[in-house]
């Protein structure tokens, strides 16, 4: 269910179900994106500072943004975004962690030059399925009015 910007209130918290991360969906965003060693030849990531091949961060921002979207709590109110603030990767992502996300709306912010719209600030953690968070980041996000 789609919520407006005035449906929002400061400590609303949403969760999203899990998604599980394969070794191959690593190896795959890596050798696209972010190809280090460590997140894409498992000899070598054994000996690097994590003991193993890891998910890139940028991969672990992704899959957490998409577990967001498919909560569909924005999905017809959103209206972009000028950015993250205080990104932070707490524990790396391995092959077969399952992670999920939580939101909460930190401040609302209404648009004083545009009526129909305001600024939502999110804070998004990720955790695996230890409960223990691996992503942090506050999401800032332009939210139209119901009543535009």
């Amino acid at each position: 269910m789609t919520l407006f910007f005035e449906d929002f209130t400061v400590g609303y918290r949403f969760e999203t179900p899990g998604v599980t991360i394969t070794e191959s969906q690593i190896i795959d965003f890596a050798l696209q994106y972010d190809p280090q060693p460590f997140h894409m030849d498992t000899e070598t990531a054994k000996k690097s500072i994590f003991g193993g091949l890891i998910a890139s961060g940028i991969h672990t921002l992704a899959a957490t943004f998409r577990l967001i979207l498919m909560t569909g709590v924005t999905r017809d109110s959103n209206l972009g975004s000028p950015g993250f603030d205080e990104l932070r990767w707490l524990r790396p992502v391995r092959p077969g962690d399952t992670i999920r996300a939580v939101g909460e709306v930190l401040e609302i912010i209404p648009s004083t030059s545009k009526p129909d719209r305001g600024l939502v600030r999110f804070r998004y953690t990720a955790l695996n399925q230890r409960d223990e968070e691996v992503l942090t980041v506050i999401s800032n996000k332009i939210i139209a009015r119901r009543s535009g």
